[in-house]
Formats: structure tokens, C-alpha cells, sequence
């Protein structure tokens, strides 16, 4: 099976997350530390809520692993969840007024009920700890080629980081992003966002933010332009979109191309010999607005993925809104929350980024085994390199 997909199960307060990802080749070595080491920095960030102080994330591998590598078959995982209490009424109790900006409202009409409890235990941010372990575990797929993902945070109200990650600079910044309390590499806007997260408390409010994930390393022709499902700049449009809370997204320039004349948009192509080795194989640009994809495929750029998270809609303050039992008016139900997740949100979103080029390069390079899809991957770049060769 040479198509990569994932599904997740279980509810914020249910006995556990769980991750089932098929299609993954044999012999693929999963790095058990890296995909702890990922549920851990999704639970952290500046302005996490007490959930966090409680649950402890780590992945158990239920099937699809032998002695640390993958052998062809489903891969379950489980993450438990300490504060289990999906049955109990009392710790868990009917929630009949919805809260705005939740999918509490639109869940409850559409299963018909008066009850969001229901709609809001499987729409909670809880259910990206699933993904963020099918995300990693796609990672230490594209390690084996050398592609590796970096997400962080970007900015959020006021404050924008300018850096500009590369590959060379790449283990310096994640030094700086993981120092950062809001996984922000840029000490002076992480800061400023720390600032606003604080004083957001203290009004009782919620702060979101713009994540970025930057892919270095994927050569040219994953997606195709044949047909609009196999557009891979769509695809990790749908992805970023489907995380909680996200509600726009941005490749390369984003919105900014709306702005400028194509002379000033579209990226020059140019032939260095000496760099065929590269993953433009030789191919460069001496800029990247297109964020790496063009007509749906990599180009052998960098993937620049930008992803906007609105504010928590839980706040500390209740907003309007309506009892569903009366329709009288009211004021918003509490859940515990966050007052910020955006340190958070850029792990998972770096997660179902990396988990979306896996599956197009699993759909590119197919094979039963590891072994198989880096030959069918040297031979592609062999015959890539002899394009234009004297022959």
C-alpha cells in the first residue's frame, strides 16, 4: 500500500487519543524520544491552561512496530488521558449555553440536541495530540530522505518576527524557538507576545497568532497539477485549515501576491551544475514566493506554509449568548482553557504539514518497504539529473 493516511479517535475527557496511520513502508525506524519529545512541546507554550499541568502526553505503540521499525502493517497509537471523566455528570455536566466562536452551537443543531457536551468533548484542541503523533511519525519517514520541517510562531496581535529561516540556519533557530516561551525564535517579538498573552489574563481575554512551517530539503514533482485532489498546496491548505481554530492559510507570499505586479511575484529560474546534488537539482531561485510549490507540485524550494489562529473562544469572561433549552438570552457557559495556544498550535501544525508531504512522497515513490522506495527515489533523481544532458 503506498498511499499514506491517518485517522484519529477518542474525546478530550475519553479514556484515551487514538492514532491509526496506514500505508506506512517496512523498515521505517520510528523515533520513539522524537514523538514524546513532540506531545511534549504541544502541551507547553505561554498561556496554557491547568489541563496541561495535568495530563503528561506519551505515545504507546499498539501495533505496526517491531523492534522500533515499521513493518508494513497499521500503525495504532495510543495517548491516555489522565483527566478521564467523560461519564461523570458532575465533573463533566450538560453544557446548554453555547460558546461563541465554538462549534458548540452548530454541533448541537446538527445532531439535535440541546447538549453541547457532546459536540464540544470531540471539537476540542484536545484531539490534536493524536495528529501531532501521526505528524512525527511521518517525520521520521522524511528524515530518511532528508527533508525536515520546522514550525513556529511568527507573531501574534502587534508583534511580528522578521527571521528568515534556512537550512543552514536551522539548528541555531530551533535552539531559539525552543527557548522561547511561546516557541517564537526571534527574542524580541517572543517577548512582545509573552506580553500580550500576560496582559490578555489579566482583561480576561484570549490571544491567537500565525504559525509558519518551513520544509527544507523535498525535491521537485511531489503533487501534481492533473487533477485538483493531487494539488499539494491544496492539500496543505486543507490540513492547516483542518486544525482547531485556524481560519486562514498562506504559501509562500499568501495574500501579499494580490498586491504586487507578476514581475515582482513570480520566482526567476536559473541552472547552477555545480549544485545538482541540492534538492532543486541545480534549479535555483534567487527568491521563494512561491513557497516551493508551483501548479500544485514542488519546485525543489522550500515549502513556506503560514496559518492563522483566531483567539481561544473560551474566555475568562463570559459573551452573550442564548440558553438552547429556552432560547432565552445568556451568558456563555466556562470550560477550563487556554488563554493562548499558539505555541502549541505551531507543533500540530507542523505535524499535519510534514504528515501531507510524507503522503506525497509515499504517492510518488510507492514501495512495500523503505528499501524499495529509495531505490524508486534515486532512480527518479538519476533519470531528474539527465534531463538536458548531452546525449
Amino acid at each position: 500500500m503506498s498511499q499514506l493516511t491517518y485517522r484519529t479517535a477518542g474525546e478530550s475527557h475519553g479514556p484515551a487519543l487514538i492514532s491509526l496511520i496506514e500505508g506506512m513502508p517496512s523498515g521505517v525506524t520510528i523515533d520513539a524520544t522524537f514523538v514524546d519529545a513532540e506531545l511534549h512541546r504541544r502541551q507547553g507554550g505561554y498561556g496554557r491552561g491547568a489541563r496541561q499541568r495535568i495530563e503528561s502526553d506519551r505515545a504507546t505503540f499498539l501495533s505496526g512496530l517491531r523492534h522500533g521499525e515499521t513493518i508494513g502493517s497499521p500503525i495504532a497509537v495510543q495517548i491516555a488521558n489522565a483527566d478521564s471523566r467523560l461519564d461523570d455528570n458532575e465533573k463533566t455536566p450538560p453544557v446548554f449555553r453555547p460558546r461563541p466562536g465554538h462549534a458548540d452551537l452548530a454541533g448541537s443543531i446538527k445532531w439535535l440536541t440541546t447538549d453541547c457536551r457532546a459536540t464540544l468533548e470531540r471539537a476540542s484542541a484536545r484531539e490534536t495530540a493524536a495528529r501531532t503523533a501521526a505528524g512525527a511519525i511521518a517525520q521520521c519517514l522524511l528524515r530518511a530522505f532528508g527533508i525536515e520541517c520546522f514550525g513556529f510562531v511568527r507573531g501574534a496581535l502587534a508583534a511580528t518576527s522578521s527571521v528568515a529561516p534556512t537550512h543552514a540556519t536551522l539548528s541555531q533557530l530551533r535552539i531559539a524557538r525552543d527557548a522561547s516561551e511561546v516557541y517564537c525564535p526571534d527574542v524580541a517579538a517572543s517577548t512582545a507576545i509573552v506580553q500580550s498573552i500576560h496582559q490578555a489574563k489579566i482583561d480576561k481575554d484570549t490571544v491567537g497568532g500565525v504559525c509558519e512551517v518551513h520544509v527544507f530539503g523535498v525535491i521537485p514533482g511531489l503533487g501534481s497539477c492533473a487533477s485538483s485532489d493531487l494539488r499539494l498546496d491544496a492539500r496543505l491548505a486543507g490540513a492547516v485549515m483542518g486544525i482547531q481554530a485556524f481560519k486562514s492559510v498562506e504559501i509562500g507570499l499568501g495574500h501579499e501576491v494580490a498586491r504586487r505586479t507578476g514581475s515582482q511575484v513570480h520566482d526567476a529560474i536559473h541552472f547552477d551544475g555545480a549544485r545538482t546534488g541540492e534538492s532543486h537539482l541545480g534549479f535555483v531561485r534567487p527568491t521563494n514566493n512561491a513557497g516551493g510549490l508551483e501548479g500544485g507540485m514542488t519546485n525543489g524550494m522550500p515549502i513556506v506554509v503560514r496559518g492563522a489562529m483566531k483567539p481561544i473562544s473560551t474566555l475568562l469572561r463570559a459573551l452573550p449568548s442564548v440558553d438552547l433549552r429556552t432560547h432565552e438570552p445568556t451568558q456563555s457557559q466556562y470550560e477550563r482553557s487556554d488563554i493562548s495556544a499558539i505555541g502549541a498550535a505551531s507543533v500540530v501544525m507542523q505535524s499535519v504539514v510534514a504528515f501531507e508531504v510524507a503522503r506525497a512522497l509515499r504517492e510518488k515513490f510507492g514501495g512495500d518497504s523503505l528499501g524499495e522506495m529509495r531505490a524508486n527515489y534515486e532512480a527518479f533523481l538519476t533519470a531528474a539529473r539527465a534531463l538536458g544532458a548531452p546525449r
